[in-house]
């Protein structure tokens, strides 16, 4: 009999377990939000409140713990210095675990495991934005559709009159491009 017995064993040997909740653990810190089944969303929120306690600790001791179960050391160093200070008022209860239904596949229960800090604002990247924008039409070109595709819904005599001015004055450039370009004839 299993008397005292208080883990829960998931069908897996200790070792895979083990492992198992270790990674979702690291998930957890490292997007605040886990998405799996309900007894395993129960087990990995006894681990993450264990560490995160050892966390507010801070101690060199607590490193070691948490980096016994955690192996990654730029996620144990965000635990001590971004994650357990928000939490240090609370008494425990840093995650929560919310019932989502069944699954389809298997009819399994499933559940998302959240951390209860605000989620970090995500950084977009600025490489890719930069060069959409250096591609993208001159404004001159995107006004004019703009109005043209404004002008349907009977827009003010302003508006028409500005955007007839801008196609006259490109097309005034196009015509001076044009005869500087085409090559003398000796």
């Amino acid at each position: 009999m299993r008397h005292g017995k208080k883990t829960k064993k998931l069908s897996r040997t200790k070792s895979h377990r083990k492992a198992m909740l270790a990674n979702m653990a690291a998930s957890l810190f490292l997007y605040h939000v886990i998405k799996t089944t309900e007894a395993k969303a129960k087990e990995v929120r006894k681990l993450v409140d264990k560490l995160i306690t050892l966390a507010k600790r801070g101690d060199l001791h607590a490193h070691r713990q948490v980096y016994d179960v955690i192996k990654d050391r730029k996620l144990v160093k965000k635990l001590f210095d971004e994650i357990a200070p928000k939490l240090k008022d609370r008494e425990g209860g840093y995650t929560k675990v919310l019932k989502l239904g069944t699954r389809r596949g298997d009819g399994a229960s499933l559940s998302v495991v959240q951390l209860l800090v605000e989620k970090p604002p995500t950084e977009e990247k600025k490489g890719k934005k930069e060069k959409a924008e250096k591609e993208a039409k001159p404004k001159k070109e995107v006004e004019i559709k703009a109005s043209s595709k404004k002008e349907t819904k009977e827009e003010p005599k302003e508006v028409k009159e500005e955007a007839e001015e801008l196609k006259a004055e490109e097309e005034k450039e196009e015509s001076k491009g044009l005869e500087k370009s085409e090559p003398k004839e000796a």
